[in-house]
């Protein structure tokens, strides 16, 4: 009876320890596996920001941080969102802005400089009370006899377009002769402006009151500027 005894006690004791490790191996197994997918899996605690089509993500494992702060706020980027334009100069214009016309302008004629005046300065004042661009230079006939336009002189030609807000002038210079006493001069007391760009035509009353006198082989023009400048519009 004692060696049954005996031999039953170890059997129960090799039955215990071979339940114990197949428990152990199967939680060996399970470990590996949960191992695996934790490192497929999202960090716990991650922090996903929104930034337009991108995202950003931070992370805390282990209570150490990546250059970004766990949880730290990333300030949304909206989708589709303008950044303003610097602001241009004092003058400014777009392909938008419509060409100064004989309606959005009144032009008039003075005297430049004195005896014998060889120039006279011609004004385009915008009336409109709207933006509009002076294109070019004007297309001036002094004479019915003369055709032609006065040509232009292209030193004068300004840099950028002249873009006239409600209220604003612009100038041009005009060469009538050379005021020699042997040319061929003639009176003139009203011509003919018209403004390029399809501005369309205005008759223009010549300054004085016996007009100008003009001498069609001398007479020249400047382009429209926003003022008359020493050097570009001397001619």
């Amino acid at each position: 009876m004692r060696t049954f005894r005996s031999r039953s006690t170890v059997l129960g004791r090799s039955t215990a320890l071979a339940a114990t490790g197949a428990a152990v191996l199967a939680l060996s197994l399970t470990a590996c596996g949960s191992g695996s997918d934790t490192k497929a899996a999202e960090p716990a605690g991650a922090t996903v920001a929104a930034t337009g089509t991108k995202t950003e993500t931070t992370v805390s494992v282990g209570g150490s941080h990546d250059a970004k702060a766990a949880g730290a706020t990333v300030a949304a980027k909206p989708a589709g969102a303008t950044v303003a334009a610097k602001p241009g100069g004092k003058r400014t214009g777009t392909a938008a802005t419509p060409v100064c016309t004989t309606k959005d302008v009144s032009i008039s004629a003075a005297r430049h400089g004195g005896p014998p005046y060889t120039h006279i300065v011609l004004t385009a004042k915008n009336t409109s009370g709207h933006s509009c661009k002076m294109t070019g230079f004007p297309e001036i006939q002094f004479l019915e006899s003369h055709k032609k336009d006065v040509p232009a002189v292209a030193k004068s030609k300004p840099a950028s377009p002249v873009v006239l807000k409600a209220g604003a002038p612009a100038y041009a210079l005009v060469k009538i002769s050379d005021g020699g006493v042997d040319e061929t001069n003639e009176p003139v007391s009203a011509f003919q402006v018209t403004l390029q760009g399809g501005g369309g035509m205005a008759a223009v009353r010549a300054p004085g009151s016996g007009g100008i006198a003009v001498d069609p082989a001398k007479a020249l023009t400047g382009y429209w500027t926003y003022e008359l400048r020493n050097g570009a519009d001397d001619f």
